[in-house]
């Protein structure tokens, strides 16, 4: 298991990705990008412990991976449509782990700033996905923005129950989530599964990561993409083998299941992606292959 203790640990003495990877394209008549917050610093246990160990070491050696620490980006969706700037997840901000919390700048990358962001829609409420709502000062870090949430996701950690039953290793996850919330609770909207957000957004559940994650499809014309958040987490083993557990999920069984009609609908609708821990911006595809799937950046 895993604490934000072992994070930081871990974070600070590995700083190696480029901060500001980002891909962009075209979405009918808007843009879809991603913006970078730098990356993260994992012990591959967080992801690989519960998964078959013989069978994952040809998967280790493919993807040029380390067994004891893995480096994955954090890559956040953003999406202007001509009338909103739309930012999924809010980052991890100053205090989760020195590798991550770069999002200022990354939008400083792209010519943008925090007033731009009219609409931050949260896909869960993860450290490196909600921790960025504060700044150093505990001030909002888009405080003009108009803040959403799924009801299920935030009924979850809002509960005070979930700080004791989260388990010890993600109870400061329960305590950080909490204390950003409470800073919006009187301005957030929420929604449900289905529901269409905002003008061509649509709401998928993805339970299994987070019990109330959210993903997002995206509609401009004929063109389409869905904003995956953590539902499919990685570029290797859970394109490879969805159906394996994966040690960062807090439902497993839950998540693999969602993974693998995920990805079936990504390649049987055939539309793009941004998933936040993907490389080269996180934008791409999910193709078949024969056993599995594979992702396709968008930037090679």
């Amino acid at each position: 298991m895993i604490c934000r203790r072992t994070f930081m640990a871990a974070s600070a003495a590995s700083l190696a990705l480029p901060r500001f990877a980002m891909a962009e394209r075209a979405l009918g008549s808007g843009t879809l990008m991603s913006v970078s917050d730098g990356n993260l610093v994992l012990p591959g246990s967080f992801i690989f412990e519960p998964m078959p160990q013989d069978a994952l070491g040809p998967i280790i050696t493919e993807f040029g991976l380390s067994r004891d620490e893995l480096m994955p980006e954090c890559n956040l969706a953003l999406y202007h449509d001509g009338t909103n700037t739309v930012l999924f997840d809010a980052g991890s901000g100053p205090d989760f782990m020195p590798s991550a919390g770069s999002l200022l700048d990354g939008l400083g990358e792209v010519g943008l700033t925090s007033d731009d962001i009219t609409h931050l829609v949260f896909t869960h409420a993860h450290p490196d996905h909600i921790w960025g709502l504060l700044d150093d000062f505990d001030d909002l870090t888009f405080p003009d923005a108009t803040y959403m949430m799924g009801r299920a996701e935030w009924d979850y950690w809002w509960n005070p129950e979930t700080v004791n039953t989260i388990g010890e290793a993600r109870a400061a996850f329960a305590v950080g989530a909490k204390r950003r919330m409470e800073v919006i609770e009187d301005a957030v909207e929420f929604f449900d599964d289905g529901q269409e957000i905002l003008p061509g957004i649509a709401a998928i559940s993805t339970p299994g990561h987070t019990p109330g994650h959210m993903s997002f499809e995206i509609r401009n014309g004929t063109d389409a993409a869905m904003i995956l958040g953590d539902a499919v987490a990685n570029h290797h083993v859970a394109f490879v083998k969805p159906d394996w557990p994966s040690g960062s999920d807090q439902d497993m069984p839950l998540a693999a299941k969602t993974r693998m009609a995920l990805l079936d609908r990504l390649v049987a609708d055939d539309v793009s992606l941004v998933g936040f821990h993907l490389p080269g911006g996180g934008m791409g595809r999910a193709e078949a292959t024969d056993d599995g799937y594979r992702f396709v950046p968008e930037r090679a």
